[in-house]
């Protein structure tokens, strides 16, 4: 059961992080490797029955500029599932002219971090259903439970806020959903972060997205039974076809996940 009481379909989503134009893919946020045109396979995930689609100018903030609206609405109009864009929002004119690109849903990271008010002035503005919350955490201390460090401008810098602490005040803020990618997970495929992963998902009353550890089918399933998310994001496992999406979805009903086919 969900949080609401209704049984809902768990989500399945691609992920596009975009560097100069071309998506990307690198192992704990570097080493970055070349993936394809984003508007190439914005399309082949939209007809390959992705529930949704992420798409995230990874080096905006760090760069100190806005998101690439082009790119945006050139992706827009080639799909017709949900799409949420993140990377460089620092106002709400940043959300309105990402909207207006065709973006459902608007990601913020770095910027709600260094602003929290953020939050609330895009929640009250456009309402909490297009604001997903953007997590980078790494666990810093070993045997600290709330040792999740959130860092800022694509997992460069420190910030001195701890993973749960944000989540919750984000939650309280007006942030419609939570999407963790743990660091030390990202690209190495060796599964999600299931444990903090489920402490969000027992701690929160909004949807908790993971990412960051996709290297097989199998670990769908884990973080679906285990940590009990709504929804599961990957990257470099759907862009090199290790595991195609439709393939995925028929073996996640095979084993009892309720999902879109």
């Amino acid at each position: 059961m969900e949080k609401g009481g209704a049984m809902l379909a768990k989500r399945i989503i691609p992920c596009l992080d975009v560097k100069d134009g071309e998506t990307v893919k690198g192992v704990n946020f570097v080493d970055f490797r070349s993936a394809g045109d984003p508007v190439a396979l914005g399309r082949a995930y939209s007809k390959a029955g992705a529930d949704e689609l992420v798409f995230l100018d990874i080096t905006a903030s760090h760069e100190g500029r806005m998101t690439f609206t082009a790119v945006v609405e050139r992706v827009a109009r080639e799909i017709d599932i949900p799409f949420t864009v993140g990377g460089g929002i620092n106002t709400v004119a940043d959300v309105e002219r990402l909207l207006a690109a065709g973006a459902d849903k608007v990601s913020v990271n770095s910027s709600a971090l260094k602003n929290p008010d953020l939050i609330d002035e895009v929640a009250k503005r456009y309402g909490s259903q297009v604001l997903v919350l953007a997590v980078d955490a790494k666990l810093d201390f070993e045997g600290d439970n709330d040792a999740w460090q959130c860092y800022v401008n694509g997992g460069r810098i420190p910030f001195g806020k701890r993973l749960f602490q944000w989540c919750r005040e984000g939650a309280d803020r007006g942030a419609g959903e939570i999407l963790f990618t743990s660091m030390d997970h990202d690209g190495v495929k060796c599964g999600f972060a299931v444990e903090p992963l489920h402490k969000l998902h027992e701690m929160l009353h909004i949807p908790v997205i993971a990412s960051g550890g996709a290297g097989c089918r199998e670990h769908f399933k884990d973080v679906f039974d285990k940590a009990e998310v709504d929804a599961a994001l990957a990257a470099s496992i759907f862009h090199f076809n290790e595991v195609p999406l439709n393939e995925l979805k028929t073996y996640l009903r095979e084993e009892g996940i309720i999902v879109r086919i």
